[in-house]
């Protein structure tokens, strides 16, 4: 059973974000965006109660702008996806799930080390240039 219902455009779109997000850190490295694309969508706490759909999580817009900085800027999602990612994106949302990104709802790419929390979410791990984050413990136990 997936982690999260999706749909073949589904794996498209998320596809595109992994590549545009973390194609500089390899396959791992797009697998533990997948893990917080996912994780968003099956998370009813925080900023994420009404994000249910592959879609819906990766073009939210929050404070003006959308959260994922590959939309703003553009960049490789708005390219086609290949099907290396797409491979990945179907691995991801069927059921691969690791440490750092495992519960993780947000990541970043600080201009140096990783803080030791981020908006006041704890520091779960950093993988080549990302840092993520888990929810508060307590706060989001539907990603648990």
């Amino acid at each position: 059973m997936p982690r999260i219902k999706f749909t073949n455009s589904d794996v498209d779109l998320m596809a595109r974000l992994m590549r545009a997000e973390a194609v500089g850190e390899g396959k791992q490295g797009m697998l533990f965006v997948g893990n917080v694309v996912v994780n968003r969508g099956i998370a009813d706490c925080l900023d994420f109660t009404d994000v249910r759909t592959i879609s819906e999580v990766i073009h939210q817009v929050q404070g003006g702008n959308y959260t994922f900085e590959a939309l703003q800027a553009g960049s490789l999602f708005y390219q086609r996806a290949r099907n290396v990612e797409k491979n990945l994106a179907r691995k991801t949302l069927n059921y691969w799930r690791q440490h750092p990104a495992k519960y993780s709802l947000w990541y970043f790419n600080p201009s140096g080390p990783c803080p030791t929390t981020w908006f006041g979410q704890p520091f779960a791990g950093q993988y080549k240039n990302h840092c993520y984050y888990e929810p508060e413990a307590g706060t989001c136990p539907s990603v648990y």
